[in-house]
C-alpha cells in the first residue's frame, strides 16, 4: 500500500480535522468515526453548554493528532 501524503494529511487537519477527515485519510475509519461524532454532538449541544466537554476531548486529541499524523501517513491501514 503506498504511502500517504503528510502534507495532504496536516491540510485536512487544519481545515476538516474537527470531523476526523485526516484520520478517514490515512485508514484510521473507527477513530475517525469517533472524532466525527465527538464533533457533531459537541457543536450540536454548544449552545446548551453540554457541548463543551466533547469538544474539549476532541480538541485534545486534535492536538496529539499534530504529532501522530506522520506516523500514520507512514504506517497506513
Amino acid at each position: 500500500m503506498p504511502q500517504k501524503s503528510i502534507a495532504l494529511a496536516y491540510v485536512l487537519w487544519f481545515f476538516l480535522g474537527q470531523i476526523g477527515i485526516h484520520r478517514f485519510y490515512t485508514g484510521r475509519v473507527g477513530t475517525g468515526i469517533i472524532q466525527l461524532l465527538l464533533g457533531i454532538s459537541g457543536w450540536a449541544t454548544s449552545w446548551i453548554l453540554i457541548g463543551y466537554l466533547p469538544l474539549t476531548v476532541l480538541w485534545i486529541w486534535l492536538f496529539i493528532d499534530i504529532f501522530l499524523i506522520p506516523g500514520m501517513c507512514r504506517n497506513p491501514r
